[in-house]
Parts: C-alpha cells; structure tokens; sequence
C-alpha cells in the first residue's frame, strides 16, 4: 500500500501512518460519524448483495483500522441480516492496543431499526463479547423489544416511527461513545447524509464494473442539498483506490 496523496513516502504505510491518518479527532465533545463504504467503479454497493465481492485485503487493512479507533460500530439492520453480524473480533494485540488509547477492549455493535426485526438467536446477540445497543422506535413492538433484551440488548428509543439519528447518537454520546465507525448500509448512509451528520467518509473503490441494477452506496429520500467535504488522503494498491474525505471546516 502506499500514500499517493497529500505526500508519497519512500517506504510502504506502516500501521503508524494508517493510524494517524485515520485517527479520530482529539478531546470530542461530541459523536463523530465516520462511514466506511467500498464501492465498484461503476458505483455499486454490493457484488450478489455483498460487499465482500468488492473488497481487497488493503480496504479490509483500513475497515478493521477503523474498528480498532472507534467507540461503537453502527449498522443498519438490514446489513447485519445480509453480512450475517456478529460481535467485534478483537484479539488480544488489538486488545491491547485498544486499552492503551483509553478505549474499552472491544467495541459494542450498535444497530439501527425502525421496526426491531432482528433475531435475538442470531450470532450478533449469540457471538459476541460485548452486549450489542439496538437503536429503535416506539412503534417496534414491545414483545420483540423486550425479547432483545432478554437476548442481551441494550435497547434504546430514539424515534416514535422512525429513528431519529441525530437523537440516537446523543444517546449514545451519553454513554461515552464518541468515535463512531458506520459500517453502513445504503440506506443508513443516506439518512446520516439527509441529517448532515456524516464528518468522514472512508471510501475504497474496487477496480471493477458490476453492470446495472446494482444499489449505489447510499440510499432512502433526497437530500435537502449536497455535502461538502474535503479530500484528507488517497491510498493505493492493486488497483484499489482508497480514499478518505473529511467535513469542510466550518461546514
């Protein structure tokens, strides 16, 4: 792998230059949302509904750089049904390295869904350290509300019909989760670009064409208006493109 943008350093990027790059703002006062996608260069999200299709060893170097750096990992429930989640694999290096940044050992997979369709016998509730946060509504039932709960959720309200995100992530900010990785999908994307919540987008572009019908990165309504941001790298290898932009200041 090596930076082509802002400089070109004689050596291959270490795991130090990844983390420094990537690295979450200093001294937060609030939560900061940074979206890992990859994407074809076509524009698709998946290749036979899965990302996995479109990923490379490099962008997978950078997906669990920013698990290792965040607080919470956010998802949409309909990705942890088709990617099959479960809890954070953390092993004891990162562990380590983990506690020696002040963060807890492994990250909690935080889950947004409307209607709290998730099966509490999934490996996401079944596989996994730490108990996952379910972001939900008042319209979830409270049978099935209470039936993750019972699985081990930590299930919060934040919306009557739908979620309201900028509301749950002060829920979670409340909890002392400030470094948010989103792992997406589409439509969770969409909606955090509608609410103008995104600060980072982490973006890996696969050097291959899917051809039509696939879903694009983000999804759901529009937008009131189009996001600034600022390009703050570019990584390459074996044709995969990783890029990185940044919130405008003051944006």
């Amino acid at each position: 792998m090596q930076l082509l943008w802002p400089t070109t350093p004689a050596e291959p990027v270490s795991d130090a230059d990844l983390e420094r790059l990537y690295g979450y703002p200093e001294d937060l006062t609030r939560p900061w949302v940074q979206v890992n996608f990859v994407s074809s260069a076509d524009g698709a999200a998946a290749v036979d509904e899965l990302s996995e299709g479109l990923s490379h060893p490099a962008d997978k170097r950078v997906f669990l750089l920013g698990r290792l750096l965040s607080d919470v990992i956010l998802v949409g429930a309909g990705t942890v049904r088709a990617e099959g989640y479960r809890g954070a694999r953390i092993n004891a290096e990162r562990a380590a390295r983990r506690l020696s940044r002040g963060l807890s050992e492994v990250p909690p997979i935080a889950v947004v869904t409307r209607s709290g369709d998730l099966d509490p016998a999934g490996p996401l509730f079944t596989d996994t350290k730490v108990p996952p946060i379910v972001l939900t509504t008042e319209q979830a039932p409270t049978g099935r509300r209470a039936a993750l709960e019972r699985a081990g959720a930590d299930v919060l309200v934040a919306g009557t019909d739908d979620v309201d995100l900028r509301y749950a992530l002060g829920l979670l900010g409340k909890r002392g989760l400030y470094r948010v990785d989103c792992e997406g999908g589409p439509k969770l994307f969409g909606d955090l670009i509608a609410a103008d919540l995104v600060d980072q987008l982490c973006l890996t572009v696969a050097p291959l064409l899917a051809g039509a019908g696939a879903r694009r990165i983000s999804d759901g309504g529009p937008t009131p208006e189009p996001r600034r941001m600022d390009l703050a790298s570019v990584l390459f290898e074996d044709g995969f493109t990783m890029l990185r932009y940044r919130r405008r200041e003051g944006g």
